[in-house]
């Protein structure tokens, strides 16, 4: 029997169709540094500074297996602003034999605009059953954009799926966070993938996830203890006191 997972096993860059590595986006960390990139079949995180190169690598990721750019299923096709790099062309995905039933790419940043698109979507056509009845059944825009994000996926994540993340966080209160980390498990033990850039420590947590820090040196393999992520956090919950009075004690002019 072959094993369902993962459904992407592997990215690599197409070097010989990268004419300069100056210009963006292949002057990025995560680009620049990319020769063969593993995947966790289970969840992999992708973390690292802002600007280091992930949401775009992982924008590009999404696009080659046939995401909407601004987000959604392989079905969205709208567009509102195209802002997506052309990495995408010169990503090589080296996928498992089984195809996944299910998929989303999720950005944060557009997700306004797929709750639009499914509204129009929905408003078009007046027989066949409504887009948003995969979303819980209400108006994404009528909810908070936290409780839309934890509806996406409690309603519209099935399980058997292939979901790209980029900072899902960004919406969710901490004990959401928490929802969404026993959502994910549940939907990995139903045979699903995550392929996630985040910045936060809690989701990062998710039990022998792999992680790949993205900086100037390029891809590093890190355990959870090893994390920035977790050192500061962890540091600032045993001395918070201390380290916000030494942040404000400074009292220069900017």
């Amino acid at each position: 029997m072959i094993n369902a997972k993962p459904y992407l096993r592997e990215v690599s860059l197409k070097r010989d169709h990268v004419w300069n590595d100056n210009i963006y986006p292949f002057n990025l960390p995560a680009v620049r540094a990319l020769d063969s990139l593993e995947f966790h079949p289970d969840v992999t995180f992708m973390i690292g500074e802002n600007g280091c190169g992930k949401s775009t690598l992982l924008e590009a990721i999404a696009i080659a297996w046939g995401f909407n750019p601004e987000g959604g299923s392989i079905n969205f096709c709208f567009s509102t602003r195209a802002s997506h790099s052309d990495l995408h062309n010169h990503l090589k995905l080296v996928r498992s034999p089984r195809r996944p039933k299910d998929g989303f790419f999720l950005r944060a940043e557009s997700f306004f605009n797929l709750a639009t698109n499914i509204e129009h979507m929905d408003a078009e056509q007046s027989t066949a059953p409504l887009v948003i009845n995969s979303y819980g059944g209400n108006s994404l825009h009528e909810q908070s954009h936290g409780e839309s994000f934890l509806t996406l996926f409690l309603a519209r994540f099935g399980g058997h799926g292939f979901y790209l993340l980029d900072e899902p966080e960004a919406a969710l209160s901490p004990t959401r966070q928490l929802a969404v980390l026993r959502r994910m498990h549940q939907l990995v033990r139903h045979e699903s993938q995550f392929i996630i850039a985040t910045h936060s420590p809690i989701l990062m947590a998710y039990p022998s996830a792999k992680i790949l820090l993205l900086d100037d040196a390029g891809f590093t393999e890190l355990s959870y203890q090893e994390t920035e992520h977790y050192a500061v956090t962890k540091e600032f919950m045993n001395h918070s006191e201390q380290i916000v009075e030494g942040l404000l004690s400074d009292d220069q002019m900017f």
